[in-house]
């Protein structure tokens, strides 16, 4: 009788361990999405020129390079910068596909040609900021 309870506890920590190594497989699999906050002060009377790179070429070519757009905004408030800022949040699968999207994107010939065109009466931008982030565990969205 105890070599029979031996072998059935054996049986179930052998099934245990087979359960939990699947399960540490299966969450190490499934990595969170990271986003991206990305804010854009245009150049002096740009920002139409810089909605219109977005519009046109731009979040095609985001997409194109694996990022996906989350959404695009500009203040309402003048003094919160209504005459020259756009806001605005991209998805990446992780960090490291972040960077991979965005090298892919800035040597990609036709942002080149894009960026080029657009800017060839000077800059559309004075100055960029970006930050990471990851979702909360309370966040609706991941």
């Amino acid at each position: 009788m105890s070599k029979s309870l031996v072998l059935c506890a054996a049986a179930v920590v052998i099934a245990m361990g087979g359960f939990m190594i699947g399960r540490s497989t299966a969450a190490d699999e499934k990595k969170e999405r990271v986003f991206e906050l990305r804010t854009y002060t245009a150049a002096e009377g740009k920002l139409d020129a810089l909605n219109a790179r977005f519009r046109d070429h731009t979040n095609k070519l985001f997409v194109k390079h694996g990022m996906e757009l989350i959404g695009y905004w500009t203040p309402m408030d003048e003094n919160k910068g209504a005459k020259n800022t756009l806001i605005y949040i991209l998805a990446h699968e992780s960090r490291e596909a972040r960077d991979k999207s965005f090298k892919d994107f800035a040597n990609d010939p036709e942002w080149k040609a894009a960026k080029a065109e657009s800017e060839k009466n000077g800059p559309l931008t004075t100055k960029v900021d970006f930050i990471m982030m990851k979702p909360t565990d309370y966040s609706p969205m991941k």
